[in-house]
């Protein structure tokens, strides 16, 4: 999954010859998850036509303030293209409208929109080799750049006017690299590693039968999407689960057993900085295991149950670099009880939720928790989805990792 999956892209066409590329570009967003908006320059109509670009965003194309051909025709309102986006790209952005950028004028949509943009701004310039090399557009440039703008250079090779050199509209396929990579520098948790335990584990019995518990796992997908989203590379230890997860920065491992889980986690416990355990993992299972399906005999059956390893402890107490996060859910004494186990378990951070909270617990979509850190200091949230929950933790972590940083670093 692309850093650009469900991410709001208004892409501003000028009147370039380069603008036949966009509607390449267009499904290149849309491929990668994005939503795009389309606002384009009058005169960039006769380069690429609006019908295809609609077409492929699946969104009207915006060209001027008002349709002068509906009298009823409802205005095109710029501030609000603005702020919708979560980003903004003008490709191909000619000579003549990086000026306008620069200089604050204003004559067309695209233009106001622009200015009216509150997102990161993108802008890659598609010029003839002399207009490219001109001071006065390096001027421009640089000014635009002095925004906070951020340019896509250029590329080299056969230009319009048959001369060969720099000036070529970036390539779609570069112009997505270059969004998604610097997308991932300025996320918050780029160069982090998380590990994250996730789902039930199923406890051997025979062949046929286990003991298990009706944990879904997508309260610990909801985090390793959130963490991937973040910038971080992700490792996630996924009990047995009908739910999937698709992402270029996550790594699945797939567990059965306890004892498959804690293999796993030993494995990969040392190079992550972030552990979330979020997995419902069996405190006991079978001390023998039938090697063929048990048959039905008395009205009585018994099993003798053994201890599995404590994860969530181990983990704890081989911390060293690793910020530690545990849940802990509850029927009673809820905050007590989380407490006592953030301090056994030597956590840096645990999540409360209660079984007795409508919405809360194993299976829904939903989950109402209490954050409570290492100093007891607690924060409670209403009930919300389980993705706004894993933002919230993320959210949680970032802060209290800056200020132990900063009581570091002075």
């Amino acid at each position: 999954m692309s850093i650009l999956s469900g991410k709001k892209v208004l892409l501003g066409i000028t009147a370039g010859i380069a603008a036949y590329k966009t509607a390449s570009l267009v499904r290149l967003f849309i491929k990668a998850g994005a939503e795009v908006q389309v606002v384009m320059t009058p005169a960039a109509k006769d380069f690429v036509t609006p019908l295809t670009l609609s077409t492929l965003s699946k969104n009207p194309v915006h060209s001027s303030f008002f349709d002068e051909e509906d009298e009823n025709a409802v205005w095109n309102n710029h501030v609000d293209l603005g702020l919708w986006a979560d980003f903004m790209i003008v490709a191909p952005v000619t000579a003549n409208t990086l000026s306008k950028m620069a200089s604050g004028n204003s004559d067309n949509l695209l233009l106001a929109t622009y200015l009216s943009a509150k997102c990161p701004v993108y802008f890659a310039p598609a010029m003839d080799l002399d207009m490219y090399k001109h001071p006065s557009t390096h001027e421009t440039f640089d000014k635009l750049i002095s925004f906070g703008n951020i340019m896509i250079p250029a590329e080299a090779g056969e230009l319009a006017s048959g001369l060969v050199g720099q000036g070529r509209m970036a390539e779609p396929e570069h112009i997505v690299d270059f969004l998604e990579k610097d997308l991932l520098s300025k996320l918050p948790l780029k160069g982090e590693k998380v590990l994250i335990t996730a789902g039930p584990t199923y406890e051997a019995i025979d062949p046929v039968r286990f003991i298990g518990n009706h944990s879904s796992g997508k309260m610990g997908i909801e985090l390793a999407l959130a963490a991937a989203n973040l910038g971080a590379q992700v490792d996630l230890v996924l009990g047995p689960s009908s739910l999937k997860i698709d992402h270029g920065l996550v790594n699945v491992i797939n567990v059965v057993s306890a004892e498959d889980m804690y293999q796993a986690v030993v494995s990969l416990y040392d190079r992550c900085t972030i552990a979330i355990a979020s997995a419902a993992v069996a405190d006991y299972r079978p001390k023998q295991v039938a090697s063929q399906k048990i048959k039905k005999s008395d009205s009585e059956f018994s099993i003798e149950l053994e201890r599995t390893k404590d994860i969530l402890k181990w983990m704890g107490e081989q911390k060293k670099h690793q910020f530690l996060v545990g849940f802990a859910l509850e029927t009673e004494n809820e905050e007590e009880n989380a407490k006592n186990k953030l301090i056994k378990k030597n956590l840096d951070l645990i999540v409360l939720n209660s079984l007795n909270d409508k919405g809360a617990g194993f299976k829904g979509a939903t989950n109402k928790v209490t954050l409570i850190n290492h100093k007891f200091e607690s924060k409670a949230f209403e009930l919300k989805t389980k993705a706004e929950v894993a933002k919230d933790i993320f959210d949680e972590i970032d802060q209290m990792k800056r200020v132990a940083d900063l009581a570091t670093n002075g």
